[in-house]
């Protein structure tokens, strides 16, 4: 098998077998819509929708002195997350640059479970390696262990209780923990990237496929379909949730990206990037740096990421995501624009799309917030 070949997942039969439209995703053969994106998406939105997310890099980290690598070698504040629970959080090199968003679950006492994006899992393991150096705990490359499945919209919870005498009413947003879903050993957790409630299951790559089986056969009475990463591109941007490559990169601290929130300086000790970090923050409070702003169109022109932000005839800001919305019936877009046309219902703001100004109104984000 030659180095170029894209890796598949345990479930690779069943998405060709649903006829899905496979595309090359951080090196994985990933399906992207197994029908309409828009029906995948609307599905979600109204119902509940099943992914494969077994292309996403876990790294589990163990040891007396697990807590205290990960606060060194992540902005968080990882030693307060309790056990059971889980963390948003970022990885950054020493010049404050965001090297992936990530987000740890704390499994037990000296046990983490570290979940990085397909594309930067191999940047996070080296970089956790490297800096577990002097610290009594151990960084192991679980990426083979672990398939990913995750149910998502507002049926989730009916259909995942279902299939299990876990707890989940008590499993609060954020948090896990192991039980058996349809007689699979899994880590439940209810985490996601939609913008609805819903659960991401860890199991053996081997269990993959009867647990796919299982979550189809008791979601088809509530209208679960299989999803692809088209619609959750489009479910991430409407909820307003950054996309490594496009929000964050090296080149932004998490304070450029609007995100300083997730730096804990009050922690105990040194950490990677900290002192980077002291200074972005500072810069941030001073002189804001481009705000990251939602933009609503008022025509039918779809912005795509790079395409130019403007206003009377300058240059504010650029697109970082933008796709057609399918729950606001009209084009929309993240973007970083200059602090002074940031603010929601800013006039006078347009996206250059191939030299024709097309206005876009400024939002705050997030586009779309479930009700609760």
């Amino acid at each position: 098998m030659s180095s170029t070949e894209p890796r598949r997942t345990a479930l690779d039969a069943v998405h060709r077998a649903l006829g899905a439209t496979m595309t090359d995703f951080a090196g994985w053969d990933m399906p992207l819509r197994y029908g309409s994106e828009r029906d995948e998406h609307n599905a979600v939105r109204t119902r509940a929708g099943l992914f494969d997310l077994s292309h996403m890099g876990e790294i589990t980290v163990t040891g007396p002195q697990a807590a205290a690598l990960l606060d060194f070698a992540l902005v968080g504040n990882i030693a307060s997350v309790g056990v059971g629970r889980a963390r948003y959080t970022m990885i950054c090199q020493q010049d404050g640059g965001i090297l992936d968003d990530l987000i740890v679950y704390r499994l037990a006492e000296t046990e983490y479970l570290v979940v990085a994006n397909a594309s930067n899992a191999q940047t996070v393991l080296d970089a956790l390696t490297g800096r577990a150096a002097g610290f009594d705990a151990e960084v192991r490359d679980d990426r083979d262990a672990y398939a990913l499945l995750a149910v998502q919209g507002p049926e989730s919870p009916a259909i995942v209780k279902s299939l299990t005498d876990a707890d989940l009413d008590g499993l609060k947003y954020y948090a896990g923990l192991p039980g058996t879903v349809a007689g699979v050993p899994a880590l439940i957790a209810r985490t996601g990237y939609t913008g609805e409630d819903g659960f991401e299951l860890f199991v053996k790559p081997e269990h993959a496929v009867e647990l796919w089986q299982a979550l189809t056969k008791a979601g088809e009475a509530a209208g679960l379909v299989p999803c692809g990463l088209s619609c959750r591109d489009t479910l991430r941007l409407e909820a307003g949730m950054p996309l490594y490559g496009n929000e964050l990169s090296t080149s932004l601290t998490p304070f450029d990206a609007g995100l300083g929130r997730v730096v804990k300086f009050e922690k105990e000790g040194d950490f990677v990037g900290r002192t980077a970090l002291a200074e972005a923050a500072e810069r941030a409070a001073a002189n804001p740096p481009r705000v990251l702003v939602g933009l609503v169109a008022e025509g039918r022109r779809v912005p795509r990421a790079g395409y130019p932000v403007v206003a009377d005839g300058q240059v504010i800001g650029e697109v970082t995501s933008g796709a057609p919305s399918p729950t606001l019936g009209k084009p929309i877009a993240m973007a970083y624009v200059d602090a002074a046309h940031s603010a929601p219902g800013t006039a006078g703001v347009g996206v250059d799309i191939r030299g024709s100004h097309e206005p876009y109104e400024v939002v705050a984000l997030p586009f779309y917030k479930r009700r609760k």
